[in-house]
């Protein structure tokens, strides 16, 4: 039975583009128009280029048109580099065609009759027009560029030959031009400063007979071609069908912090351990990763792998033997050039192929600030932790605090928790408390979804072989004691939780 229109219109021509893909629901529908837009550099070419090769290894026969000045000879110096390149593919799958002498000597007719012809002579079934602003400036009205326009949809559904139209139009021009309202889809390539460094971004704005992920995603070009990482939160909205607990304990490494967390922290559940540089939250991950013979991951934005063996090694952690069988994995990725979403999703992707069941992400901070947008952060990562809790995994992730010691009567002073329940059922601090010339560690348990906690804060040291906290709260209570009483005049722990006199606390009725 031959398809009509509407059946052929919902099958849909795969990019083969990592990522492109996933925010188009499966590719572009075939037989469609397509502009994708952006400035110059901003990867169009690649992109255009990419396409004709990616649908000529699965058998189909692209033509690659280009209205400008450049030579197909420099075109082609430049993207044989990149390693979607295939020569053998040259002429019978990819064909080149020049039409700059033909659109400024026959005008928009001439061009459309040649596009015709070789659609027809070389059966091609992708076609990309690179440079649709030069035709937009030969026609000499805006309904003659209209015409323009319905002639390709008209040959698109006629030779089944999907288009895509590359431009270099302005930023700023609207999307309600006459171009983009009669094609079938618009999709938007842009670069970004983000401080000193260039980001690209990719947004669909339209694509008729299909749906798309929508925003911002990240673009890049690599020297494999373009990789399109698509918004991680966008994917993961069915990431919350699974909840914590149900299961047994999982422990922490570090006895006497079980024994604070109530037993130690509940199955498949977040904890945030918020802390100074060098008050061992790094060691308290490695205590973690090691404390049962599970598969594990470390993603580090910091410590390189070969500093996180000698680490364990020196302190003599179970951590370090499974690290070098491969039972713990190590992630590290520089946080000054990553993108969020690409990290992300390998993370994701290692903790699904490996089975992973504990994850330390070590530096919060550096990972979320990846994102670019202080917004997106929180949304972002509580998405991530949901995701991995449905995959099975228990995870603790390390969050930076000031370095400033414990005040006066506010040994929490300074913490920034508000907000962070939807991303830590768990919440640990450890902090620096300085007396004279010593600096105490103090580690307390602020929070602990469905458990009985602990909620004094206990005296820690780093001692060769690890972690160890003190049994009861004594020496942490005689150090806040000190600390209040010379500086206030307190002369009891529980004066800390009273102003420094005894003025009368204010009534509500004004008295």
């Amino acid at each position: 039975m031959d398809l009509t229109v509407s059946d052929r219109r919902i099958e849909k021509m795969s990019t083969s583009i990592p990522g492109l893909d996933t925010i188009l629901h499966g590719g572009l529908p075939r037989g469609g128009i397509y502009i994708v837009q952006g400035m110059p550099g901003s990867g169009k070419t690649i992109l255009g280029n990419q396409l004709c090769f990616s649908h000529a290894a699965g058998g189909g026969k692209a033509l690659y048109v280009t209205l400008l000045a450049e030579t197909h000879g420099r075109m082609l110096s430049h993207i044989s580099q990149l390693g979607f390149f295939d020569e053998a593919k040259i002429p019978d799958g990819v064909s080149y065609l020049s039409a700059f002498r033909i659109l400024e000597t026959e005008g928009l007719k001439g061009l459309t009759d040649a596009l015709r012809r070789e659609i027809r002579a070389r059966r091609v079934d992708l076609l990309i027009l690179d440079g649709l602003v030069s035709a937009e400036e030969t026609a000499g009205t805006p309904r003659e560029f209209k015409k323009f326009i319905n002639e390709l949809q008209i040959q698109a559904d006629l030779a089944d030959c999907t288009m895509v139209l590359l431009t270099s139009a302005a930023a700023d021009q609207s999307f309600a031009s006459a171009e983009h309202t009669m094609v079938d889809g618009l999709i938007e390539i842009q670069r970004q400063m983000r401080g000193r460094r260039s980001e690209r971004l990719l947004q669909v704005h339209k694509l008729r007979g299909s749906d798309f992920v929508s925003g911002l995603h990240a673009f890049q070009v690599t020297d494999d071609g373009v990789i399109v990482h698509p918004r991680i939160e966008a994917l993961l909205t069915d990431a919350s069908a699974v909840g914590t607990g149900g299961g047994p304990r999982v422990l922490t490494g570090v006895p006497t912090l079980d024994k604070m967390l109530g037993g130690g922290l509940s199955l498949r559940s977040t904890t945030l351990v918020l802390g100074s540089a060098g008050t061992g939250k790094s060691t308290l991950g490695l205590h973690f990763l090691g404390a049962e013979d599970e598969p594990g991951l470390y993603l580090s934005f910091n410590e390189t792998p070969p500093e996180l063996m000698m680490k364990a090694k020196t302190l003599g952690l179970p951590v370090a033997g499974m690290m070098e069988s491969g039972r713990t994995e190590v992630l590290w990725q520089q946080a000054t050039d990553g993108v969020f979403d690409e990290v992300a999703t390998q993370l994701l992707h290692r903790v699904h192929a490996g089975k992973i069941r504990r994850v330390f992400i070590d530096g919060l901070d550096d990972f979320g600030g990846m994102t670019g947008d202080p917004e997106r952060t929180r949304p972002v990562l509580t998405a991530l932790s949901n995701r991995l809790s449905v995959l099975g995994a228990t995870t603790i992730a390390t969050s930076e605090i000031d370095l400033s010691g414990v005040l006066p009567a506010q040994p929490l002073a300074g913490l920034f928790v508000r907000g962070l329940s939807p991303f830590a059922e768990n919440i640990v601090v450890m902090r620096y408390a300085a007396l004279d010339a010593d600096l105490h560690r103090l580690i307390a348990v602020l929070k602990a979804r469905e458990s009985a906690i602990d909620l004094r804060f206990r005296h820690f040291t780093i001692e060769p072989d690890g972690i160890r906290i003190d049994i009861d709260s004594e020496r942490a209570r005689l150090t806040l004691t000190e600390i209040a009483r010379r500086h206030s005049g307190y002369r009891e722990a529980s004066d800390l939780l009273r102003p420094p006199t005894a003025t009368p606390l204010a009534t509500g009725d004004g008295s």
